[in-house]
């Protein structure tokens, strides 16, 4: 059995750094470092070579660019430290690999067979090793078979110290028992809410010197947003739509194209149990009552989203459609064969023909055709616009002798009506300076765009006459807040020296067994936090924006020790803390052994492979 974990993890690895060696290496030739830089430095003796670093470089910034939508640069990359990362994780894996080396721990001949034998890259067509391809594949990455299998012996001698100290871990049961019971402890309380319609007196009115008050204290509230002032040209498909010629034959063409949205064959919501020879026992148990389908799908240790085939037309069952849709209402038939053996398949629904025509399906042709049409038109304008301003045209001319709209906007971060909807253009307004050079831009529904900053005004604090409405609202919800607050507090008072809930017309809302993790409807963020700082007979005032609580606690208890969830979380909280200590152990021990052997870096070297990058 421990000889399974370890190859299952071995295979990981080597797949690991197969896939690292044919996308890394793609882009990097084994021939692009010449002379005699082949290593940007070492740990001890183990060395970190030019491609080993170029490789996982380039790795990384692939993956964080495809996390960010965009080709990072190697300038870029630096700026968020993936090049140091990069580094620092390189020095560790030479620091284990020198350790493993020092400890004379090495894997042999036969375990590094072994796992070359498993990776399927290396396999022929009949699943067995292939050598042609074993070669071709190295040799597309830049690397001999001594070169790769010595990487690989490597790799596996390195998981072995990883293993022998951070494997083994076990959390403190005190540690995992003191988390939980964070976690899992219960509360028993009741509340009662006060809402405005609670209030028992009016507020009176505002005065100016209220509002002016409010105004003052609260001026974060106030601030307006940096402004800029923008001048832009833009044109959309949907500013063309009117102005295209609508062409018979063309939506016609179309209509063909999409003819299987307008014309749907008969299909049924279908599952399928493949059940092999017990297809037909299965089904006899079925008909005799002594088991239901979903019997048979647990019996197969399936879950009923993992046989359900979707909507299906009988052309998609293959030799099991005539029997499937031989079924006029929803039912159970089989065994039918498939390509996969005898099944039973449960019809859930049947979902007749539906047939569209021409004539009724032209009206939302009309609009595609004319929206794409109208794009193609954007496209091929897109070219001539790019000219114009390159030829310092300016945002008014660029209007004047082309279709785009000239507009103007006082655009923020807060700005969502007509272009400023756009994400293509909020993100060129926020970028762009004063005196910036226009250029066109392309927006998400086909449309292009160009703009200009005429003037960027810095967030300030609104004129308080222009800020009286907004004022005056939030005034009003203080003062109610504050009204409600004390109501409620006036009645915990007398809840406190001994009045009973009913005696002061109090409904409460009673809860038991809540944990940290509750969800109480209409409470605000900080409700359970407070209720959980609360000693059993505490009675609390939770004031809200628009709203006071009043709390009672009536109960503390231990997390259910009976609950099967509670049991499984607790292994899952000791399992993750196990993995964190062995993490952390694993961190300290390697940067031990960094300090021990000596790092060494050839910055030139370093600097070498950089400028392989764009």
């Amino acid at each position: 059995m421990a000889r399974g974990k370890k190859n299952k993890a071995s295979n990981v690895v080597v797949w690991v750094i197969l896939v690292l060696l044919i996308i890394g290496l793609a882009g990097f030739g084994a021939t692009n470092f010449g002379g005699t830089v082949n290593s940007i430095g070492k740990v001890g003796d183990r060395e970190i070579t030019t491609q080993r670093y170029a490789r996982d470089l380039q790795n990384q910034i692939a993956s964080f660019s495809s996390q960010l939508g965009t080709n990072l640069t190697l300038a870029q990359a630096q700026a968020f430290g993936i090049d140091r990362s990069v580094l620092q994780q390189l020095v560790s894996t030479a620091a284990l690999e020198n350790e493993a080396d020092t400890l004379g721990i090495s894997a042999g001949d036969a375990e590094v067979a072994e796992q070359i034998l498993t990776i399927t890259a290396f396999q022929g067509i009949d699943g067995s090793f292939d050598r042609e391809a074993y070669r071709f594949t190295l040799d597309r990455s830049g690397l001999n078979e001594s070169a790769f299998e010595e990487n690989l012996r490597a790799e596996i001698s390195r998981t072995i110290v990883q293993g022998a100290v951070a494997g083994g871990v076990t959390t403190p049961a005190v540690f995992t028992e003191t988390l939980m019971n964070y976690v899992g402890e219960q509360r028993d309380f009741a509340f009662a809410t006060f809402g405005i319609d609670a209030l028992t007196t009016d507020l009176p009115d505002a005065t100016d010197a209220d509002l002016r008050s409010y105004f003052d204290a609260n001026e974060a509230d106030f601030m307006l947003p940096e402004t800029r002032k923008i001048t832009y040209a833009w044109l959309t498909p949907d500013m063309l739509v009117d102005t295209v010629e609508i062409d018979d034959s063309a939506l016609q063409e179309l209509y063909q194209e999409r003819i299987s949205e307008y014309v749907q064959p008969e299909r049924r919501l279908v599952e399928r149990l493949i059940l092999g020879d017990d297809a037909a026992a299965a089904k006899a148990r079925l008909d005799a009552g002594e088991a239901t389908f979903e019997d048979l799908v647990a019996e197969r240790e399936l879950d009923l989203a993992d046989i359900d085939l979707g909507d299906v037309t009988q052309a998609d069952l293959g030799p099991a459609g005539d029997a499937v849709f031989g079924l006029t209402e929803a039912g159970i038939v089989g065994p039918a064969e498939t390509e996969l053996g005898a099944a039973l398949f449960r019809v859930n629904a049947i979902l007749a023909a539906q047939e569209t025509p021409f004539e009724d399906a032209r009206e939302d042709l009309v609009g595609e055709y004319a929206l794409d049409r109208a794009r193609r038109v954007i496209d091929d304008m897109l070219e001539n616009v790019d000219d114009l301003l390159a030829g310092g045209a300016t945002i008014e001319e660029l209007a004047d002798e082309t279709e785009l709209q000239l507009g103007t906007i006082d655009w923020s971060v807060a700005s969502t009506d007509a272009i400023a909807g756009y994400e293509a253009f909020r993100q060129a307004a926020a970028a762009a300076a004063v005196g910036d050079f226009p250029e066109v831009a392309e927006l998400d529904d086909g449309g292009i765009f160009a703009l200009r900053v005429e003037e960027i005004i810095e967030p300030r604090l609104q004129d308080f006459a222009d800020a009286q409405g907004q004022a005056e609202s939030g005034w009003i919800a203080s003062e109610t807040a504050k009204v409600l607050a004390a109501q409620a507090q006036a009645l915990a008072d007398q809840l406190t020296s001994g009045v009973a809930a009913d005696d002061l017309g109090l409904t409460l809302d009673v809860h038991t067994g809540i944990t940290r993790e509750a969800f109480i409807p209409d409470t605000p963020a900080e409700f359970l936090n407070k209720v959980f700082a609360m000693a059993i007979g505490d009675i609390l005032v939770i004031p809200a924006d628009t709203a006071a609580y009043l709390v009672r606690l009536d109960g503390i208890a231990p997390p259910d020790a009976e609950n099967a969830d509670n049991v499984t979380r607790q292994e899952q909280l000791a399992e993750a803390l196990a993995q964190g200590i062995g993490a952390d152990i694993l961190q300290a021990y390697t940067s031990a052994i960094e300090a021990q052997a000596g790092i060494s870096l050839n910055q030139a070297a370093i600097n070498a492979v950089h400028t392989q990058f764009p």
